[in-house]
């Protein structure tokens, strides 16, 4: 029987990681930035410009969202530490897009290294 590592690590033979030192580039080159990490998760804080649409989700809005029809768009996703992000990849692959690129070690690795995030702002009570 396999484990959920066996799949992502299956699903990262078949797919493509940016190396996070090559993130923003891709990021800049993307048409869609998407965050697959559960909307709290997002919500907390995620990479500027991101979309959130879960893993869970996933298949279901890019069958059903006409804005999300061209199997041609560059994509890339993250989640935390990159193992949903994989699954993610390796779907969107299966479902005929072309152009996705995954950010190898996800949100964790991007904080680690210091880069930009976004956060909400929440009101302040005194």
């Amino acid at each position: 029987m396999k484990t959920a590592h066996d799949l992502v690590a299956e699903a990262k033979k078949e797919i493509q990681e940016v190396p996070l030192a090559n993130a923003e580039a891709a990021i800049k080159n993307a048409d869609l930035l998407l965050d697959v990490r559960d909307a709290d998760e997002y919500r907390s804080s995620h990479i500027p410009g991101a979309v959130n649409i879960s893993r869970g989700m996933l298949e279901f809005k890019f069958t059903n969202d006409p804005a999300l029809e061209n199997r041609q768009m560059k994509i890339v996703l993250y989640c935390k530490t990159s193992g949903r992000a994989a699954l993610s990849a390796k779907a969107l692959k299966e479902m005929g897009y072309m152009n996705v690129q995954s950010i190898e070690g996800g949100f964790d690795a991007w904080l680690e290294a210091g880069k930009e995030v976004a956060q909400p702002d929440l009101p302040k009570f005194e």
